[in-house]
């Protein structure tokens, strides 16, 4: 069957078939591998993309589903260049060690600050709940969303300056 969809401001069309999931649409059809994949039973939030600005497991989306739809993956977070607040957050506040859950974190993280750009640390607990981090013990998780809700897109510090994506 084929699919069209925009998958981080691109449109995409492919020839699927139909029982293929989104995230291995994701991973082995465009390339995108920042989407991991990790438990087999969408408990663990590592494959969390965007759809239509909220946060789904990709693994639990069939990507005939997702034809017609929005879908931004972690390589679609920083803009011309420039990291998005998440990603930033993510490194001043070290919120990450082997980094398996952060893709899925950071997208989570970034559609709640698109809801709510000042959320309390109950509300970044909530809404990251449905992920797994194995590593952090979440409080730098937390603390790097916090420094991206008081470091929004468009208020540059001299770090965020700095800082550009590596091609």
């Amino acid at each position: 069957m084929q699919i069209s969809m925009t998958v981080n401001g691109n449109e995409v069309t492919s020839e699927i078939e139909p029982r293929v999931l989104l995230v291995h649409y994701i991973r082995e059809v465009l390339g995108l591998t920042g989407t991991h994949w990790g438990c087999d039973t969408s408990n663990c939030g590592t494959c969390v993309v965007l759809m239509d600005g909220q946060p789904v497991k990709s693994c639990t989306v069939l990507a005939a589903m997702a034809s017609g739809h929005d879908i931004r993956t972690v390589e679609g977070l920083a803009t011309g260049g420039t990291l998005d607040p998440v990603q930033q957050g993510f490194m001043e506040e070290h919120g990450l060690q082997c980094g398996f859950c952060t893709p899925g974190m950071m997208l989570t993280a970034r559609a709640l600050l698109d809801k709510n750009p000042h959320p309390d640390d109950t509300e970044i607990r909530q809404a990251i709940s449905g992920q797994i981090c194995r590593c952090t013990g979440y409080a730098t998780i937390v603390r790097s969303v916090q420094w991206a809700a008081a470091h929004p897109a468009g208020t540059e510090t001299a770090e965020t300056a700095e800082t550009e994506v590596k091609a």
